[in-house]
């Protein structure tokens, strides 16, 4: 008989019998009446401390510290919560844990919060399943206790065994001195559970107020990080200890706001307005990621025509190779009504990634932007690239690259900075991917960029190409300069004869044709009609199979 199957309802006598109460004759008592209203007053008087004890833990901590939060243009960790999810759909789990510390007057009564300072549960957000923890900046600072850190481990491992992403929504001061090295042990189970829950669930953070030292790492240790504006830090040490040991005066935002980590430290991937703008930014994004690693992303239809192709795509790249455009414009033009939901835009913009639909299908895209630095790869371009291809190779969304890149950039300080290792990952991070990964070249493919991003000899799916793309080892003036060092040295006029030289280089190898020749490049496509084919390939595709060697895992150059 199969597990779950159903049979019918057979009384068996035995253990529940034992235990079961005695069966009283069904005579009628004097006193009956008495006592089903005593026990119905009973009853009403538990009800009521239920109700009461709810109320209060929904309360955190209290009237007055909400008015202050929201006196800060703050909303408090249940108001975040119902902004988040689908309207009703909160089920809260813990809402009546206390803190069991007992040091420092802990043990008043009034530090004995119901739920402590963190509230977690689960609920849906356009339908589906999501988990969810959200700091309470009322209850004392939403500081991290012992019971703290079991709630959000709760909830982690819940969403693992049941295959749904977890929002983290974050607004603590830190670990709970009171408590010592039981809250820094807090800290380390959550870090384990992020770790063990990546590549499984989706997990996305939001910064909504100080995250300061330990408490950094785990929403470090997530795909996503949000942040909001004058209102969101994140920082190791603080203002005040940075100015004790390196004397420098750093102000909260200067030192970890949003800015800061959206534009150079490339921590945060989207800065918002405010946590309204946040909370939707989230649900968005979610809009895109699958429920697991072992799901599709969702497909939505889409009235934009798949088979539309967009005539001024066949003339945004100019006839100039050193004149720039803005591969945005490429990519609205291409992908479903022109949606690009951009990660990362503010760091390393060099290089565009960020998640749209085609066909109704999501897909990850990886573009070389021609406006910054002229596409070129650099030591932060390489490590945002790479990060996004592993995130979307972990949770099935299949890649699509435009590539436009001059190479690598060339200086003492991108060489000292690691530049071979971030290129390396970058390379790492193509090579493994085993989802579909369609690439097209709208015009330069130099040297080994052209080998990295996503080219047919790192398992490239489908590699097409504009008829404008030059793929060679190097630009044609670079090219001549050393091939044809003597001739141009010993010309009588050596301008001349350098500008004869440079096109008889492009026109032999700044194109598609030779690689096309050798099958590198499976098509050369007008540029109009790059949506459909991009679509068609991505349904061809649909039942990819391809797998790595079997290991424990692989040893990507850090």
């Amino acid at each position: 008989m199969r597990l779950n199957a159903c049979v019918p309802f057979r009384r068996v006598r035995g253990y529940n019998d034992r235990f079961a109460p005695a069966e009283q004759p069904a005579t009628a008592s004097p006193g009956k009446n008495t006592t089903m209203t005593d026990d119905l007053t009973q009853h009403q008087d538990k009800f009521a401390t239920l109700a009461a004890m709810r109320e209060r833990s929904r309360q955190g901590g209290g009237p007055e510290r909400i008015a202050r939060q929201h006196k800060a243009n703050k909303l408090t960790a249940r108001e975040r919560i119902d902004l988040l999810l689908d309207p009703g759909s909160f089920h809260e789990i813990d809402a009546f844990v206390l803190q069991r510390s007992r040091d420092f007057g802990m043990d008043k009564p009034e530090h004995q919060y119901l739920g402590d300072s963190v509230v977690t549960g689960w609920g849906t957000v356009e339908n589906r399943l999501v988990y969810i923890y959200s700091q309470d900046f009322t209850v004392m600072g939403g500081s991290l206790s012992e019971v703290h850190a079991e709630k959000i481990c709760k909830i982690l491992e819940m969403a693992i065994k049941n295959g749904a992403p977890v929002f983290g929504l974050n607004d603590s001061g830190g670990a709970r001195i009171q408590e010592g090295v039981i809250s820094l042990g807090g800290y380390a189970d959550i870090f384990l559970r992020n770790t063990l829950a990546s590549g499984v669930v989706p997990q996305l953070s939001a910064i909504m107020g100080p995250c300061a030292g330990g408490a950094v790492y785990s929403p470090a240790l997530t795909d996503f990080i949000f942040m909001v504006k004058n209102s969101s830090y994140m920082f190791v040490t603080g203002p005040d200890v940075v100015k004790a040991v390196t004397h420098e005066d750093v102000s909260f935002e200067d030192l970890g706001g949003a800015s800061v980590h959206s534009a150079i430290s490339g921590v945060s991937h989207i800065t918002a307005e405010n946590e309204g703008d946040c909370l939707f930014l989230m649900r968005e994004l979610l809009g895109y990621l699958p429920q697991n690693n072992m799901e599709d992303p969702p497909f939505k239809a889409s009235r934009d025509d798949t088979l539309r192709t967009d005539p001024r795509l066949d003339e945004i790249v100019p006839d100039n190779p050193n004149k720039p455009y803005d591969i945005k414009e490429v990519i609205r033009m291409i992908v479903d009504d022109g949606r690009f939901f951009e990660i990362h835009e503010l760091f390393a913009p060099n290089i565009v990634v960020g998640f749209a639909r085609l066909g109704g299908y999501s897909v990850g895209i990886v573009a070389n932007q021609p406006m910054v630095l002229a596409g070129v790869l650099d030591i932060q371009a390489s490590e945002k690239a790479a990060r996004f291809i592993r995130f979307c190779d972990c949770f099935n969304i299949p890649i699509v690259t435009f590539e436009d890149v001059p190479g690598f950039m060339p200086g003492t300080k991108q060489e000292h900075g690691g530049i071979i290792r971030a290129g390396a990952k970058l390379l790492y991070a193509y090579c493994e991917a085993t989802v579909p990964k369609l690439t097209v070249i709208t015009r330069k493919a130099y040297g080994g960029a052209y080998d990295v991003m996503s080219s047919k000899h790192i398992r490239g799916d489908l590699n097409l190409a504009w008829p404008s793309a030059e793929i060679a080892v190097m630009g044609p003036d670079g090219a001549v300069n050393i091939i044809f060092r003597r001739e141009l040295a010993d010309a009588e006029d050596p301008v001349a004869k350098k500008a004869e030289l440079v096109q008889m280089y492009r026109d032999k190898f700044a194109n598609p044709y030779v690689a096309a020749a050798r099958g590198f490049i499976d098509d050369v496509i007008m540029p109009s009609e790059t949506r459909p084919r991009l679509i068609n390939g991505l349904r061809m595709l649909q039942n990819k199979r391809d797998e790595n060697p079997p290991r424990k895992h692989g040893n990507i150059p850090l």
